[in-house]
């Protein structure tokens, strides 16, 4: 076991930490804005720890429990292990850990989610075995967001 908590040090050397629901909530809804996912991608409940190492883009969430969501827009039901890792870029969250969907009677791990173009409005959901599919992302904006882009996107048809 040594050995995986020294790799851990390594992976979260230099990484900016905060604790607490409140400022892991604004951190994690700030760094899905930031990447170009939409807030409700990653519904994590009582989140107590959240990292960011931004030199190699290593995540991690930590929640007091683990949770289950269940995606409507998708009929998709979602499970979030205590602790979620990815290493994130623009558009993209690669190497997770810790989510899996459930696929008729498996739970199926979730390696890998991006948005390849963001103008066709979908995401992109891949399991380690590089089998995927796509969802549109609409099925995991808040309502809020919901609002925006289709007051957006009936703008755009007026002009």
């Amino acid at each position: 076991m040594a050995g995986s908590s020294s790799r851990e040090d390594d992976q979260r050397a230099g990484a900016e930490i905060v604790y607490g629901a409140e400022e892991c909530y604004r951190h994690s809804i700030e760094l899905l804005e930031e990447l170009g996912f939409p807030k409700g991608v990653l519904p994590l409940q009582d989140l107590e720890e959240c990292g960011r190492v931004r030199e190699t883009g290593f995540v991690w969430m930590k929640q007091k429990a683990p949770y289950e969501h269940f995606f409507v827009g998708t009929n998709t039901r979602v499970s979030y292990a205590l602790e979620v890792t990815a290493y994130v870029e623009k558009f993209k969250m690669k190497k997770m850990t810790g989510v899996k969907s459930k696929q008729v009677f498996m739970w199926v791990p979730i390696s890998e989610m991006s948005i390849e173009d963001p103008a066709s409005n979908k995401i992109y959901f891949k399991t380690p075995m590089g089998i995927g599919k796509s969802f549109p992302i609409t099925a995991f904006m808040t309502e809020e967001e919901k609002h925006k882009y289709l007051e957006d996107k009936s703008q755009g048809m007026k002009n």
